[in-house]
């Protein structure tokens, strides 16, 4: 097997779960298994109210990060007829391995059996390794502790559809449509390459026995950026050099077999040592890992995987997975970044009968390579509530969400002080004037302490209270999630302060 298994706390991981997903059901992040009236079907899920104001920061984040680089945004249809699926290879080919219990008879994906209960890459074990690890390790099924047949099955991920009598699918990631319209990419980039294209969107997957809320759900929204190149300019990249000599937390293949951690490298030493195939490849790995620095995700949690030989599809040039460090699941997987050569648009060319090829700085006809960073948007949003949720061991057990500012599903909480004496009227005022800016919330209901504290317990970055002092001199209390403090701040340049301190550019101490 390619690494050796790391036995995990199971109890205090199930623990934690349950907790987190208390938490988000009852702050309105999360809700599910969707239809819940109906019992549920696993693998869907609803976001409440906090839940897609925070899945929405999330998004713009991923699109800024992808525009700042030089990457176009689309949106394509979600069916398809099968032809399409046919020539991308998923209709014959995307299958996940099943294992079922020989007791309940419940069908389980064997190789996510092995990695829940440890800290291990399973998913390019063969047959004989999944049920070797299942065997050694009396790994029981999650239903009913029974024993599992002896035999590893596929299960096809397609969601099938029929569309005018015509054979269709959903698609089960958006990288497919993405590639299709390359014709109209080249017209519109007046016939240049490279050219960056990205789309999010809904994706769907015919999971097996999804169980790990966002993570595996078979309908979830996919982020994904192609990247079409000349390939003869792989290494002459401009903008690899503005980030060479950043660091990347690398754990290449022979590290995973010495069973060493990850290291910290620079983009320029990766290339070097020949970790990655080309520089553009790199600056995208480089990239990939920006988007979840971007998002606030401790450097700590993060590293940057490589496949294992037999784990790489046929076609990859390069493929590296970055996982980060849940408190629930451990290290997951939460992007893959693939130098996909030419091989889908070749397929789609020749299923299609069109001519998808583009001309390099000779006039030369060529056929384009595509280097792809692949994601979601759900797993970044479980990965953050699942970090920056805790409860506080000081303070009763106080629940606490002190996600980055800036993604903070509810910027600012308006409060007056009492409903009377004018307070609510003032307090209302400051309310719209924020609302240009922020979104914000408005409560007047219980003690002015419960009121910070239902604030923080959602994220809300700020609390501007309207008091008496309100009313005389046209200031405000000003309360900072994580340290609690408070400051007067003039309603005149309320606005302008709060989006400095949300931005980094101002410091709540210096206030």
């Amino acid at each position: 097997m390619p690494n050796k298994p790391v036995k995990v706390n199971i109890e205090k991981r199930e623990k934690f779960l349950v907790d987190l997903t208390a938490f988000m059901q009852g702050k309105g992040f999360v809700w599910g298994p969707f239809p819940e009236i109906y019992g549920g079907v696993a693998g869907f899920y609803s976001y409440g109210p906090l839940g897609k104001l925070l899945k929405e920061k999330v998004e713009k984040s991923v699109k800024k990060t992808f525009q700042n680089n030089g990457f176009w945004e689309v949106e394509c249809p979600i069916v398809l007829p099968d032809i399409v699926w046919k020539a991308s290879g998923h209709l014959d080919t995307f299958e996940d391995k099943t294992v079922q219990c020989s007791k309940c008879k419940s069908v389980f994906r064997a190789d996510k059996l092995i990695e829940e209960g440890h800290d291990v890459s399973a998913d390019a074990y063969s047959d004989v390794e999944l049920l070797e690890f299942i065997n050694t390790h009396k790994i029981r099924c999650p239903s009913c502790k029974g024993e599992f047949n002896q035999e590893i099955k596929g299960q096809s991920l397609m969601m099938k559809t029929n569309v005018a009598g015509i054979e269709s699918s959903l698609r089960p990631e958006t990288a497919t449509v993405t590639y299709i319209p390359f014709k109209r990419y080249y017209e519109f980039f007046r016939r240049r390459l490279p050219i960056g294209i990205f789309q999010i969107g809904k994706a769907f997957r015919n999971e097996i026995s999804p169980r790990q809320s966002l993570l595996r759900s078979r309908e979830f929204t996919q982020a994904e950026g192609q990247l079409f190149i000349d390939p003869s300019e792989k290494n002459n990249w401009e903008k690899f050099e503005d980030v060479k000599t950043d660091k990347l937390p690398i754990w290449d293949y022979k590290s995973q077999k010495a069973e060493k951690e990850h290291s910290d490298l620079s983009v320029n030493d990766c290339v070097k040592k020949k970790l990655f195939q080309s520089k553009a490849y790199a600056w995208c790995v480089w990239l990939a890992y920006k988007q979840f620095i971007n998002l606030g995700v401790p450097s700590e949690r993060i590293r940057i995987r490589q496949h294992h030989p037999d784990e790489k599809a046929f076609y990859a040039d390069d493929a590296w997975d970055i996982e980060i460090k849940l408190n629930s699941f451990g290290w997951t997987e939460v992007c893959g970044i693939h130098d996909r050569t030419d091989y889908d648009l070749l397929q789609h060319s020749k299923f299609s009968k069109q001519n998808l090829t583009a001309k390099n700085a000779n006039n030369e006809d060529i056929t384009p390579h595509v280097l792809e960073i692949a994601f979601g948007i759900d797993r970044p949003v479980f990965a953050l509530l699942d970090i920056f949720y805790s409860k506080s061991e000081k303070d009763a057990g106080k629940t606490m969400f002190k996600l980055p500012y800036n993604l903070a599903p509810v910027d600012v909480a308006v409060f007056p002080l009492m409903k009377k004496e004018g307070m609510p009227e003032k307090a209302k005022e400051v309310k719209v004037e924020l609302e240009e800016d922020f979104i914000v919330e408005y409560d007047q209901s219980g003690s002015i302490g419960k009121r910070y504290l239902r604030a923080a317990e959602s994220g809300t970055a700020y609390c501007v209270t309207i008091d008496h002092d309100t009313l005389k001199d046209n200031t405000v209390t000003l309360r900072d999630r994580d340290s609690e403090e408070q400051k007067r701040v003039a309603i005149d340049v309320l606005n302008s302060t709060i989006k400095s301190l949300i931005s980094g550019k101002l410091s709540f101490e210096k206030l």
